[in-house]
């Protein structure tokens, strides 16, 4: 499908974006502790020796970044105004600043998670010693081949996560010598699923699907999300955290797309559309029965469910709580319209900006601020939104616990 390594940066601007990024590793080695209160006991550094991500751009560090450039069409996240609050640069990361992947190696004393996608012209496989991310943004779940059936065409670079799954088997024998150390190398790292699953509705949502329909590929997405983690579990997987699907009711670009004049679509305590966030608790829901299904079947290993649903509509319900005192459901950047969002303008240099992105929850009307991640990273790490509990920074965690129920 893709090269594994990218060809030469086409352009000067992406050239200067490649060129920054390449400086993620040396930052993270100096930022081993976040300005946030997490779990209340100090994290037991070493517990977990490397981080496995897989995903789209909820948790992309660079990956699109540079499959972009490959096909001479960089990505818009490596222009300003992304990165600007805490790189200080565009890095390949959908945000004004860090993600919760980000926030989760800094607590565990890890460097910033290195996208598999990167090269500076003598990447090594030691790079990836202490973790390497195969999250993509635009990634499905489900294959390229689905989307087609459906009429959806042009879709950027999709390493769907069984692409990413097989890469990173590819890449495990450079990892560990013998099938045991793969195991133990395994058992010490903390693999994060996703969130994945979100684009294959979106990009159905987008051409008009019914509704119906789309509820109907559900199932097929889950399936998809649980033979990867059984997949990693028969390598040698332990712990591995699973997130739901955010109320995507309260995104602009939702909220743009569908909007309507009739206020009872409304949530008339958050200005979020009703139907699509009950849509986000039925793929959660179904995610949830899952996992407990696969914990049932491997006792052995910690299934942790992270309930981004929830910890993400607490913003809308009480922003004041978390210092979003700006327009909850205005993107931060965007191209104007109500919800300073417009397919045709994306967030760029041109954009309207707003003064503070702390203050907003959304970035670019699809993907949130550093501010709004680290909430989320917050309510994970202290383990209000994880089940079974989440003690991050130890394996030992309480396992077959029953998932909580999202509500109706």
């Amino acid at each position: 499908m893709f090269s594994q390594v990218p060809h030469t940066i086409p352009t000067t601007a992406m050239a200067s974006c490649l060129a920054s990024s390449l400086f993620l590793k040396q930052l993270a080695l100096l930022a081993v502790a976040i300005a946030l209160p997490v779990a209340s006991s100090s994290p037991a550094l070493g517990c977990f020796d490397s981080i496995l991500s897989f995903g789209d751009s909820l948790a992309d560090t660079g990956n699109l970044l540079y499959l972009s450039s490959s096909e001479g069409d960089p990505t818009h996240s490596c222009f300003p105004p992304y990165g600007e609050t805490y790189f200080h640069h565009p890095t390949g990361r959908y945000s004004d600043g860090r993600l919760v992947i980000d926030f989760v190696a800094q607590l565990l004393g890890l460097p910033f998670v290195a996208p598999y996608y990167w090269d500076d012209g003598g990447r090594s496989v030691a790079d990836f010693g202490k973790g390497v991310n195969f999250a993509v943004a635009g990634a499905t779940a489900l294959d390229e081949s689905f989307f087609e059936e459906w009429g959806v065409s042009d879709l950027q670079p999709n390493i769907s996560l069984g692409y990413q799954l097989g890469l990173f088997k590819e890449l495990l024998p450079s990892l560990c010598s013998t099938a045991s150390d793969c195991n133990q190398f395994l058992a010490n790292s903390l693999v994060l699923m996703g969130e994945i699953g979100g684009n294959d509705y979106n990009y159905l949502f987008f051409v008009g699907t019914d509704l119906e329909e789309i509820q109907g590929i559900v199932p097929l997405v889950i399936e998809e999300i649980a033979s990867a983690i059984t997949e990693l579990i028969d390598l040698g997987a332990v712990t591995i955290l699973v997130p739901g699907n955010f109320p995507i009711g309260c995104l602009p670009v939702y909220l743009t797309e569908f909007q309507v004049s009739d206020k009872e679509e409304y949530d008339p305590s958050t200005g979020c559309l009703n139907w699509l966030n009950e849509f986000s608790q039925y793929h959660n829901k179904h995610l949830q029965r899952k996992l407990d299904h696969l914990r049932e079947l491997h006792p052995q290993a910690n299934i942790i469910y992270v309930d981004y649903y929830h910890d993400a509509l607490r913003f809308y319900q009480s922003p004041d709580e978390f210092g979003f005192d700006g327009a909850i459901l205005r993107a931060c950047c965007g191209g104007g319209g109500t919800y300073n969002y417009n397919p045709l303008v994306l967030c760029n240099s041109n954009s309207t900006v707003c003064d503070d992105p702390s203050s907003y929850i959304s970035w670019d009307g699809l993907h949130f601020t550093e501010a709004a991640y680290r909430w989320v990273f917050k309510g994970m790490a202290d383990g209000s939104f994880t089940v079974p509990k989440l003690d991050i920074s130890c394996p030992s965690l309480s396992m077959n616990e029953p998932a909580l129920t999202s509500s109706e």
